[in-house]
Formats: C-alpha cells, sequence, structure tokens
C-alpha cells in the first residue's frame, strides 16, 4: 500500500509539471502578434489559471486512485498514508475562487485600460474597479453565510434493545439475521416515521465559498456547456460540410479580395469612431451595442479571410498548401464524429443515471471500472477526458451564444491571434466552470467516484445547503444541460448547416 501512496505522490508531482508546460505553450502559440514581448502580467495570470484549472479537473481521478490506495482498510481513517484530499481541493478552489473574482478582473481592468493614460493611472483604475467588485462580493459572501450559511442533514434516530450476547454464531443466516429468534428483524429496523428529523450545522467557510462559487459556475456551465455539448461535434461537422471544394482562379481571388478589403475599411472607420466617442465619455447603451456589432463583423471578416486563403493557396508550396487543407478539414470530420459520439454519450448517461430514480443503469461508471480492470490507469484516463470534454463544450458553447446574443461578449480563441483579454475572458469562464465541471462529473459518476473526498465536499454538504439544495434535490441544472442540448440539436438541424453571406455596407446603429 505504501509502494502504491508513493506511486501516486511521483504522478501528481509529474503531471503538475506537464500541466505547467501544456500551459505556456497553449499561450504561446494562442497569443496574439500584438501582444508579444509585453501584457507579462496578464500572461503569468493566463499561465496560473489554466494550470489551475487543469489539476483541478485531474485531482477527481487523482481522488478516485487515493480512495484505491486505502480499500483494505475498514474504514478510510484507519488509513493514513492517503493524501490530504480534502484539503487539496479546499486549497485549490480558494485559489480558484481568487483568480476568478479578484485577480483576473484586476488584469482584464489593467490590460483594457486606456492606452493613452500612464501606467499609475491604469493601475488605480483597475484597483478601484476590483476594490469594489471585491467589497460587494465580501458584503454578500458575509452576510449570506451568516444567515443561512448552515447544512440541513435528515437523519434517523435508531435504537436496539439489549440482548444477551449469544455463544454461537452458528443460528445466524440471510433470513435470521438478529439475535431474537422471535422476529425475523432488528429492532432498529421497526423505528417509526416519527425517527426522522433534520440535523443543522453551520459549514466551514471555506466550504461555504466552494459552494456558491459551484452554484454561480453551475448556472453558466448549463447554458454554455447545454449548449455546447451539442454545437461542439456539430459545429466540426458542418465545417467540413461547407468545406472549400476545389480551389478557385486568379479573378475569382482578386475580386472576393477586393469586397473584404471594402469591408475592412469600413469597420476600419467605424472602429475609429466609436473610439472618439470613447474618448469623449460617450459609452452609453447604443456604443456598447456599436462595440459589439464591430466585433462581431470583424470575427466575421476574419473567417472570410482565412477561408479566401483556403480557397486560393499562394506561394511555391501551394498544392502541398492545399492538400493540408483537405486533410484538416477531414481532421474535423473525424473530431466531430468521436465528439458526437461522446455528447451522445453524455446526454444519455445524464438521462440514464441522474434524470431517472432510481437508475436505469450504471452506465459510464461500469465503463470506467470495466476500464481500469484492463490498466490501473485507463479507466481514470477515460474519467479525466471526459470531464475535460465538457469545459472544452463551455467554451464552444460561449463562442455559439456570443455570436447569436447582444448581451454576450465575444472572446473568441484562435491560434496565432488570440487577445489577451479575450484569453483572460476564456480561463476566468474556465476557472469558474471548472468547479461546476467537478461537481457534475461527481455526481454523474458518482458510482465510480464514491467515498471520495470530492464526494463529501460536492455532494454531502453542497447538496445539504440551506436555500440551494433544491437545485440540487430536483435535478435543475440537469434538466436545464440537457434541454438546452436537444433545443441547440433542433436549432442545427434548421439553420446550422447553412452558409452565411453577409454582403452590403456596414454602418453604425444611430
Amino acid at each position: 500500500m505504501g509502494d502504491f501512496n508513493v506511486a501516486l505522490v511521483i504522478v501528481a508531482a509529474v503531471v503538475s509539471v506537464v500541466v505547467l508546460l501544456v500551459s505556456f505553450y497553449l499561450l504561446i502559440n494562442y497569443q496574439h502578434p500584438d501582444d508579444a514581448n509585453q501584457a507579462y502580467f496578464p500572461k503569468l495570470v493566463v499561465v496560473v489559471g489554466l494550470s489551475v484549472a487543469a489539476i483541478s479537473i485531474l485531482m477527481l481521478p487523482a481522488d478516485v486512485a487515493n480512495r484505491q490506495a486505502c480499500r483494505h482498510a475498514i474504514y478510510n481513517g484507519a488509513c493514513n498514508l492517503t493524501l490530504p484530499m480534502k484539503t487539496l481541493w479546499l486549497i485549490v478552489y480558494i485559489v480558484d475562487a481568487i483568480l476568478v473574482f479578484l485577480v483576473i478582473p484586476f488584469a482584464m481592468f489593467y490590460y483594457e485600460g486606456d492606452q493613452d493614460k500612464t501606467v499609475g493611472q491604469r493601475l488605480k483604475s483597475a484597483l478601484i474597479w476590483v476594490f469594489c467588485s471585491a467589497l460587494v462580493c465580501a458584503l454578500c459572501l458575509g452576510i449570506l453565510y451568516t444567515l443561512i450559511g448552515k447544512v440541513d442533514f435528515t437523519v434517523r434516530h435508531l435504537s436496539s434493545s439489549v440482548q444477551t450476547f449469544p455463544t454461537s454464531w452458528n443460528g445466524f443466516s440471510n433470513s435470521q439475521p438478529c439475535i431474537s429468534p422471535l422476529t425475523k428483524q432488528c429492532d432498529a429496523y421497526l423505528a417509526p416515521a416519527s425517527s426522522q428529523t433534520t440535523w443543522t450545522m453551520r459549514t466551514s467557510f471555506p466550504e461555504y465559498v466552494v459552494a456558491l462559487a459551484t452554484i454561480v459556475g453551475s448556472v453558466l456551465f448549463t447554458i454554455f456547456g447545454g449548449v455546447g455539448i451539442a454545437c461542439l461535434p456539430l459545429g466540426l461537422i458542418s465545417s467540413f460540410v461547407r468545406r472549400p471544394k476545389a480551389v478557385i482562379t486568379r479573378s475569382q481571388y482578386i475580386k472576393e479580395a477586393t469586397e473584404l478589403g471594402k469591408k475592412a475599411r469600413e469597420l476600419k472607420k467605424a472602429a475609429e469612431a466609436l473610439h472618439q466617442e470613447e474618448r469623449n465619455g460617450k459609452k452609453d447603451r447604443k456604443w456598447r451595442k456599436n462595440v459589439k456589432s464591430v466585433e462581431k463583423e470583424l470575427l466575421l471578416l476574419e473567417d472570410d479571410m482565412q477561408a479566401l486563403e483556403e480557397m486560393y493557396p499562394q506561394g511555391e508550396q501551394a498544392e502541398a498548401t492545399w492538400a493540408i487543407t483537405v486533410l484538416s478539414y477531414l481532421g474535423k470530420l473525424v473530431l466531430g464524429v468521436v465528439g458526437l459520439i461522446i455528447s451522445i454519450a453524455w446526454v444519455a448517461h445524464i438521462v440514464i443515471y441522474l434524470l431517472i430514480d432510481p437508475p436505469l443503469s450504471p452506465f459510464l461508471n461500469e465503463v470506467f471500472i470495466k476500464l481500469d480492470s484492463i490498466w490501473g490507469l485507463l479507466g481514470t484516463a477515460a474519467f479525466a477526458f471526459f470531464c475535460f470534454y465538457l469545459l472544452v463544450a463551455v467554451i464552444a458553447g460561449e463562442m455559439m451564444l456570443g455570436l447569436k446574443l447582444v448581451f454576450i461578449t465575444i472572446h473568441p480563441m484562435k491560434w496565432g491571434a488570440t487577445l489577451m483579454n479575450s484569453f483572460l475572458f476564456n480561463v476566468g469562464l474556465i476557472l469558474l466552470c471548472s468547479i461546476s465541471v467537478i461537481q457534475f462529473c461527481s455526481t454523474a459518476f458518482g458510482y465510480y467516484a464514491q467515498a471520495t473526498a470530492a464526494q463529501e465536499i460536492f455532494g454531502h454538504t453542497l447538496e445539504s445547503l440551506r436555500g440551494i439544495k433544491y437545485l440540487y434535490k430536483y435535478n435543475v441544472f440537469q434538466y436545464g444541460f440537457v434541454a438546452l442540448a436537444i433545443i441547440t440539436l433542433f436549432y442545427y438541424s434548421c439553420f446550422g448547416w447553412r452558409k452565411k453571406r453577409h454582403t452590403g455596407r456596414f454602418q453604425l446603429s444611430s
């Protein structure tokens, strides 16, 4: 047992280093060229945020492996060699909350500050915004914790009469489990309904912070995750369906490039006008609506430019470039089909295991257990993959809704073209939703992840917390997740496969 725990610590240390290196890799390859050799503090926040989010997801498989190390112990407390998972969970999620509600907002306010101001003025402005936000959050958190920061556990008082200790155990069996031969049931089984009562106790403050952060994250996760679980694979498949079928001629290329150039000049004039209004202090509702329109048109223009470059590859390696383009769309098709299978498995598992009471089958829980029986880390790896897939679906859902809804800001993640404010926004969204993903996975895979520290925090405490326990008791988030997934599926079936053409002159709303 000791060797297993040592191996677990070594694996945890190695994985943490790998996660940190992967976070650096993503930052370097996704960042926009305009952010090169600058914005070092936001970049540090991005790396730390991505690392914390990835580690928090991987901690649930580690929690399962940590529990398995004590499978021979009579009870968990008898095993002194396990990792202090409950303490690690609370540390990670307190850091998560600090990053989401303090550090990332400060970095975004500083990065998006008026470039004409000095560094000191931008720091002062960002600190004021963060201080006001933190003060409001602290007041709300303190008031809520004081008034309703308690958990209500439903318990039943059981008691039994005293019997003489038997001298022989031969008479006990499944049909006769009790000492008294007169009754085929133990006295405690006959407890009346009045013996059921509510046991109230105050939860710890760190657990309450995690619980409230989970509620906020669960709302976002239900909306973005429910949409993303459907649009992520369908978007990849539709990208293959709408792929360029052949290389266009030079005259066609010049014609399309000219139109895109006109569009770019219109957007540049609109952006300059909005910047002038911002400097004059006219940041009203109409200004914000126009900014959103410009951002949306700019994003679509970039997509059109990329599509045009794909349809007319240039240079000495034009044929090789076209071959790579064809292969990339085939890869999207394969990933889309695989993603569709995973999405269907997720939705089916939620319905079969969570929404139907009692569950029809453990479904994916049994799959992970069988994979563990083949090789110790195979089930754990599959378990972690399904959790990570939900996070990717959240980003896909945010992107889709950002293009469709006016009140959601667009923050695209593009290889080699992601501005730092979009990076910070998406990292904050990932961090906030990662708490909910862990809670969601610990519930959805409760049979596989039973008796873990995560279940103690997210199961027993969160689902018994006064004021919010009914959201989990009646599976509000699970129903919302499945409903949005089905609505998105119907939307894509009706409108998602059409290739949109953006024509006409762009004008700001007056």
